[in-house]
């Protein structure tokens, strides 16, 4: 017998592999599943604003990337002693103004390109609640622990949600014509808003997505929240706060994409990859012997086989480090 409800997943007719371009933004679930492909030599540009959680602030985010806006100081604020955007994640904010406006606009620029040649557009959703600022009349991405009486909260419809969307689509359409877009609703609960409201939350995510993906062909859903709320659900698979999933449903969850996504050539390069990574991570008892020394140079060889057997496959900053350190 079988004592769990496995989600079916069809194998979708998108095809990732390492020569494919990726884009990824939203939750921080998406940095879960980010930092696994980029683990596994995928080309990511993993949340180039930082962890966004709503789709408003996302769209807002693709639409700065899509006009290469610049950022100056009349787009940041001081508070308790740092800089910050109402657009970014704290990642980006810093004592120094000049420092905090030079990394957003470095991102944005890399990001803004990324997009244009990207082959996949991967796309994770948190809540659909926003922080409306009373003053600056935006919804923010981020409200970097200002006065809650300083925002309106409210719930976006799934109206709001789809007409976004649908006319932000168009616009990437614009500029990347065969851009392929995953759509998921992250499985974390937001229980700050309540366990209701976060299922009212979740439920205006995927009835929006389930309307956007109807619209036009090259846009998919993949079924995270599904998997860890339907299949997995237990919870052994959450970690400590209860909230988040842990790495063995998150590695699950990497298992579930790679065979409804990765092309055939993937799977084996990933695990070439994997000795490899093995080997870069080991952690000898003396870095200074002879022994160690020679399994550093081996390494480099093999690293230098696999760069020749994969072009296509960055190992420039790892080939660099064994070569200083052998």
């Amino acid at each position: 017998m079988d004592f769990r409800t496995r989600i079916d997943i069809p194998r979708s007719g998108l095809s990732i592999s390492h020569k494919s371009h990726i884009v990824m933004m939203g939750s921080c679930f998406i940095e879960n599943i980010g930092k696994l492909l980029i683990e596994n030599k995928f080309d990511v540009n993993l949340n180039p604003f930082g962890i966004l959680y709503n789709p408003l602030s996302i769209s807002q985010a693709l639409k700065f990337m899509i006009e290469r806006k610049r950022f100056d100081e009349t787009d940041i604020f001081e508070h308790q002693g740092l800089y910050h955007s109402f657009w970014h994640h704290g990642a980006f904010s810093n004592v120094d103004k000049v420092t905090c406006l030079s990394a957003i606009n470095e991102s944005i620029d890399k990001a803004a390109d990324d997009l244009r040649n990207a082959d996949v557009l991967f796309i994770t959703f948190g809540t659909a609640y926003v922080f409306y600022s009373k003053k600056q009349e935006i919804v923010v991405g981020n409200c970097h622990k200002l006065p809650a009486s300083d925002f309106d909260r409210y719930c976006l419809s799934v109206e709001d949600i789809v007409n976004e969307w649908v006319s932000l689509i168009k616009t990437l359409r614009e500029i990347n014509p065969l851009l392929q877009i995953i759509f998921t609703v992250s499985p974390i609960r937001h229980l700050k808003d309540g366990a209701h409201d976060n299922q009212l939350s979740k439920s205006a995510l995927l009835l929006a997505i389930d309307k956007i993906c109807g619209q036009e062909d090259r846009l998919h859903y993949f079924p995270s929240y599904e998997i860890v709320l339907d299949e997995l659900r237990d919870y052994r698979f959450y970690n400590e706060d209860m909230i988040h999933p842990n790495t063995v449903a998150v590695k699950y969850i990497w298992e579930r994409l790679s065979v409804t996504y990765f092309d055939e050539e993937a799977h084996p390069v990933i695990e070439e990859w994997r000795k490899l990574y093995q080997a870069l991570n080991h952690r000898p008892i003396n870095k200074e012997s002879e022994e160690y020394k020679h399994f550093l140079r081996q390494t480099l060889l093999k690293l230098k086989a696999f760069n020749e057997k994969y072009p296509y496959i960055c190992c420039t900053d790892e080939i660099s480090d064994l070569e200083s350190r052998s």
